[in-house]
């Protein structure tokens, strides 16, 4: 029925005013809203880098890299597998894109194999189902020869996860420098592409994001130099690294392949100074994992020095004094106060799984961000004069209403974006204006709906009340369909993609509270105020 008590008109205004209250920030200038009183809202619609400029990298992921990287670790997987079957081999190396392992028994093929299966992965989850494995173990052309090597499904994943990885690490190193407006999305199969609206400068964005940050630390060969390894051999499971220093110390360093901890078992890691000689200094704290395996390694090997490796270049071997239990320690070295901000922030944010090499670069002036602004703002209102006009003209009082409605809609749509932290971008605009159109649609089918029942002989109040019931399902199933396409967008869409689904999503939501709730009650009013709450004709 037709009717609104008392309690629902409160909640009714009360939505309105706080969407209003929440939204009234977006109409005044940033030095305004920054001089209100404290109890108000000061939080404005973030504009993306098409409104206000901003830099726009695309990056691009080492594939040779990661297939390099995953080698290495079949390797050693292999290696472990064979030793705990007992099972022996004469060699194991990578071999192109595949791994060879020579055994020393022919005969034990077939076991080797079986054994080696056991470190595959299956790719795919319970849900979706099984997609294969992301290694193949085959028989050599060679007696006694087997081959370990990626499967095309795998290394697609391993660059799909790669890059899911990457972003994530990106945000968090992006965020650590307070641009958490940026856009980080996924383009292609190994690339990544980056907006950062309003920056300007993005000298200091790409030497963040432009290295790895891999931090290891490794055992030091009790014996053996790196010099006096090259002009012999270089030991199984050893490999030289260089020093990162300019001066002091040798050259290279021939450490264990193998790290004792990853950079993935720390916990933090904070820029500081050395208290016995105040030099900047990074101090790190491992999780329970990794204190635990660097306790036992400093235990085993006092007197002896350890390297701390960043990026395969050594930053410092010190010579391990006692055992450090704490789990905790510093790493010193020829750092500046920037440079220890920036190594801080990239080992806090995790290591890049590969290196990303830039491969296109521009930046967005403010001007164009401007003249978009500019345009909106001016086909915004010579679309909203008209629409006005034209709704007027053809259902004259109740146009009125319906205009009423749609300035609910607009500053509950503004409210919403405002509240979760939207940014508004031009395809954002574009489905806010659609949002517009809708919430007019809705009005429109509820004000033809009352015509026809009018035509039909009922009672102006009667006819009103039948009106708004039966085009409400009209309307609901019409917004359903715009909402399942909306949630599709933003499933499968990126960046400005799901920036007009979020603004579509909230624009129906609003359109459905403004055409029928706000605009019914309007109709509710004025039916009160006609003579004895009875009238003779509908104005539309």
């Amino acid at each position: 029925m037709l009717q609104f008590t008392r309690t629902k008109i409160i909640l009714i205004l009360l939505t309105c005013l706080a969407g209003l209250v929440v939204a009234l920030p977006n109409f005044f200038s940033k030095e305004t809203v920054a001089s209100w009183p404290s109890f108000l809202p000061h939080n404005q619609l973030r504009l993306g880098l098409d409104l206000q400029g901003g830099a726009h990298l695309l990056l691009a992921m080492d594939q040779d890299e990661i297939k390099k990287d995953w080698l290495t670790n079949l390797r050693d997987e292999s290696r472990k597998a064979l030793r705990d079957a007992k099972i022996g081999f004469t060699g194991i190396g990578v071999q192109g894109s595949q791994l060879v392992i020579k055994l020393a028994k022919p005969d034990e093929r077939d076991q080797a194999i079986k054994e080696l299966n056991k470190i595959r992965q299956t790719i795919g989850s319970a849900v979706l189902g099984s997609g294969g494995y992301d290694v193949d173990v085959t028989a050599g052309n060679d007696d006694g020869a087997v081959i370990v090597k990626p499967s095309e499904a795998g290394m697609r994943a391993r660059i799909s996860n790669a890059a899911a990885a990457s972003i994530e690490t990106i945000n968090r190193r992006v965020n650590n420098l307070g641009t958490s407006e940026s856009t980080i999305v996924r383009q292609g199969a190994d690339r990544i592409l980056i907006q950062f609206p309003g920056l300007k400068d993005t000298k200091e964005l790409k030497a963040l994001i432009g290295e790895t940050a891999k931090l290891t630390f490794h055992e030091v060969h009790p014996s053996l130099s790196a010099e006096e390894a090259k002009q012999t051999s270089i030991p199984t499971g050893y490999k030289i690294y260089p020093n990162d220093k300019d001066e002091g110390g040798p050259s290279e360093y021939l450490l264990r392949e193998q790290p004792v901890v990853q950079g993935e078992d720390l916990a933090d890691a904070q820029p500081g100074f050395d208290s016995r000689n105040s030099e900047a200094v990074i101090n790190f704290r491992f999780n329970q994992v990794g204190a635990r395996k660097f306790a036992n390694f400093t235990k085993d090997n006092v007197g002896r020095p350890f390297a701390i490796v960043l990026d395969d270049k050594v930053l410092s071997a010190p010579v391990i004094r006692e055992p450090i239990l704490g789990g905790s320690g510093q790493i010193s070295g020829n750092f500046t106060v920037e440079s220890t901000n920036k190594l801080a922030v990239q080992l806090r944010s995790g290591s890049l799984p590969t290196k990303l090499t830039i491969v296109e670069e521009r930046t967005v002036g403010p001007s164009l961000g401007a003249d978009s602004i500019a345009d909106g703002k001016l086909a915004g209102i010579v679309g909203g004069i008209a629409v006005i006009i034209l709704t007027v003209l053809a259902y004259g009082t109740f146009g009125i209403f319906a205009c009423v409605g749609l300035l609910v809609h607009l500053i509950m749509t503004v409210a919403l974006m405002t509240l979760i932290g939207s940014t508004l971008t031009l395809p954002g605009i574009a489905g806010l204006v659609l949002g517009v159109a809708m919430a007019v649609d809705a009005n429109v089918l509820i004000y033809e709906r009352i015509r026809e029942e009018l035509r039909a002989g009922k009672t102006s109040v009667s006819a009103i009340d039948s009106g708004f019931q039966r085009a409400f399902v009209t309307i609901a199933d019409s917004q359903l369909t715009t909402l399942a396409c909306a949630i599709i967008m933003f499933w499968l869409g990126s960046g400005p993609i799901r920036g007009f689904a979020v603004t579509l999503t909230i624009g129906i939501l609003t359109s459905i509270f403004a055409s029928v709730t706000v605009v019914r009650m309007l109709i509710w009013f004025w039916l009160k105020a006609q003579p004895k709450g009875r009238i003779q004709t509908v104005p539309v």
